[in-house]
């Protein structure tokens, strides 16, 4: 059996910068899981990236999901979890079907939006729930902080709902979620409490990592559930290999497009790729927030703050926390802060990347556009990334196999789909009663010291 990968810090080269000391050492998967961030503010990454064989992934084509899922989990976690526990734990996760819908040729549409909260997010939130009671110590009580821009706050709360010894505290921008979004999170109840803030997605961002970074909060066992804990990013490895799988012939390249905000969904096909997956090109196109086109482009990176509210609301991230890891995969740091203490081979981020900002307007044309030629519905994330799909094939001609996100469903957004289709989304089974639920959320200005006070009242580190 190989050893078991450890996690290091992508902030372990800054040298004692910012006021940072930097976490040299690594830890094991389970202590990165209930860490969520590295001491130093940094994002865990594994020490090596396990490889897949190309007949391992061809064997899945007419495999279930969940085998796709204990393909990629096992070659991450074997030496930490026994095969038969982690079968389980995919089993009990993904008990929803996964839809590969064609729109045009061989240019699909993966569909992440029929699990219970109508999200991608569940894909994430499902397993490392199921993970997080695995591995905690029994008798202590983890406190999980969550950052949302829309749709992760929702699924990860219904996802550790009920979870015994574990409590989910919420915080998302109070003015830039959707109707139906902020029902969903102020509604989850019995362990998981929703936070209004004053502000933006980053404001609450970094209410999360100051919080973390708290000595004055360490007797809480604070984690994360964000995208900035990489038991959120390994499970969102598992719908690429699936897809190829399921889609493609052997030894053929595929491009996906993936609507991207905090950068955790794409970094799932980055790591895919890596691992032996032959991804052609990763297209991640942006909202209005267009800081890393804009690198990609240049070469210059400048955070966008405050972050633009653009339709895409869960794409409304103006530092997206994931960038250190892809900056660290292609050879640089950049910090918390946005700063850039390293640059990244852009070169080679080139070759393998494509981003485009799409805007509001080219956002409401692409779903009426769509729905016109295909009858597909799209949400406004969605059409973000099949018009980055567009972008790219317009720009390199045509390709054989194409595969773009669709993360949310479009009923999530109703007054949008109205206005720009003249219909009503039909709602999914998962939130056909949200109108019935009762709930209010925790209000706050959004200073850290109200916040840090809110945590020291609320939460306890045992049960």
């Amino acid at each position: 059996m190989a050893d078991s990968i450890l996690y290091y810090s992508t902030n372990r080269d800054l040298g004692e910068a910012a006021g940072i000391v930097p976490f040299k050492g690594k830890v094991s998967f389970r202590e990165a899981l209930l860490l969520g961030q590295a001491p130093d503010e940094g994002l865990f990454m594994p020490d090596r990236i396990p490889s897949l064989r190309p007949e391992e992934i061809l064997a899945l084509k007419n495999r279930p999901y969940t085998e796709a899922a204990l393909l990629v989990g096992w070659s991450f976690l074997q030496g930490e979890i026994g095969k038969d526990a982690l079968r389980r734990i995919v089993e009990d996760a993904y008990d929803y079907d996964v839809p590969l819908e064609p729109v045009t040729g061989r240019k699909f549409l993966m569909r992440l939006d029929r699990g219970p909260t109508a999200s991608f997010k569940d894909f994430a939130a499902r397993m490392m729930a199921r993970l997080m009671s695995h591995f905690r110590d029994t008798g202590s009580r983890l406190n999980i902080l969550v950052a949302t821009s829309g749709d992760t706050g929702s699924a990860v709360g219904d996802a550790y709902r009920g979870v015994p010894g574990i409590a989910v505290t919420i915080l998302y921008p109070r003015d830039e979620v959707s109707g139906r979004q902020k029902k969903q999170l102020d509604t989850i109840g019995q362990n998981v409490q929703a936070v209004s803030v004053e502000g933006k997605f980053d404001d609450c961002q970094d209410l999360v990592k100051q919080a973390f970074a708290d000595p004055e909060l360490a007797g809480l066992n604070l984690t994360s559930a964000n995208s900035i804990n990489f038991g959120r990013i390994l499970p969102q490895i598992v719908y690429y290999v699936y897809a190829y799988a399921r889609l493609a012939e052997p030894g053929e390249e595929i491009v996906f497009s993936v609507p991207s905000g905090n950068f955790g969904d794409a970094l799932g096909c980055e790591y895919a790729r890596r691992m032996g997956l032959p991804v052609r090109t990763l297209v991640m196109p942006t909202n209005e927030n267009d800081e890393f086109p804009r690198f990609l482009e240049t070469g210059l990176y400048a955070k966008i703050s405050p972050s633009r509210a653009c339709l895409s609301n869960a794409m409304n991230v103006g530092h997206p926390s994931n960038l250190a890891r892809f900056f660290d995969l292609y050879g640089g740091t950049v910090d918390r802060g946005g700063r850039v203490w390293k640059r990244p081979d852009r070169e080679e981020m080139q070759r393998r990347i494509f981003s485009v900002s799409v805007s509001d307007e080219e956002t409401r044309r692409t779903i009426r556009r769509v729905y016109d030629a295909y009858k597909v519905v799209l949400e406004p994330h969605g059409a973000v990334g099949w018009k980055g799909l567009e972008a790219w094939l317009t720009r390199h001609g045509d390709f054989p196999l194409c595969v773009s996100l669709e993360t949310a469903h479009p009923a999530k957004f109703p007054e949008e789909v109205q206005a720009i289709l003249g219909i009503d989304p039909e709602l999914p089974p998962s939130m056909r009663d949200l109108d019935g639920r009762t709930g209010e959320p925790r209000e706050l200005a959004g200073t850290y010291k109200e916040f840090s006070g809110y945590l020291k009242k609320s939460l306890r580190g045992k049960d």
